[in-house]
């Protein structure tokens, strides 16, 4: 069986899926296929880091372009505003353990939105503040917006 589970890993992922679930959930754990298992599971870890860290920068993007260009605010903005908080708060939801990520890598992500703020805005790079000038905290909450 072990055979089978794992070149199906490489022929038909879903049915690998399934196959591996059944697995589990009848207590064949000596017919699993280990390798490809583990595999999968730390990739999960990684995508669900590479999420998060995509949607805060996108959300601190949209806070320094809100702040820093006044006179092009619009509905599209805090729409994107609220929606990139709403799955940084799910994902936390789903995976506290998610938020000590996000505080590690917060200042890392405020420099590559700051990047991008300046690419889509044509401003310098050097009109926005050197570090964020607010937390993770403040930037999730869903009453702020940059004035």
């Amino acid at each position: 069986m072990k055979t089978k589970i794992k070149t199906l890993y490489e022929q038909d992922y879903y049915l690998w899926l399934e196959e591996t679930a059944n697995l589990l959930r009848n207590n064949q754990l000596t017919d699993l296929d280990i390798p490809n298992l583990l595999e999968e599971i730390e990739a999960m870890g990684r995508s669900e880091k590479r999420s998060l860290y995509s949607n805060l920068k996108i959300l601190l993007m949209h806070l320094l372009k809100y702040r820093y260009q006044p006179e092009k605010r619009s509905n599209s903005w805090r729409y994107t505003i609220e929606e990139h908080r709403q799955r940084i708060t799910e994902a936390f939801e789903d995976s506290p353990s998610l938020r000590r990520y996000a505080l590690e890598m917060f200042d890392k992500c405020y420099q590559d939105a700051k990047k991008l703020a300046s690419k889509e805005t044509g401003l310098s790079i050097e009109a926005f503040p050197n570090s964020s000038p607010i937390n993770l905290e403040k930037t999730l909450h869903s009453d702020y917006l940059p004035e």
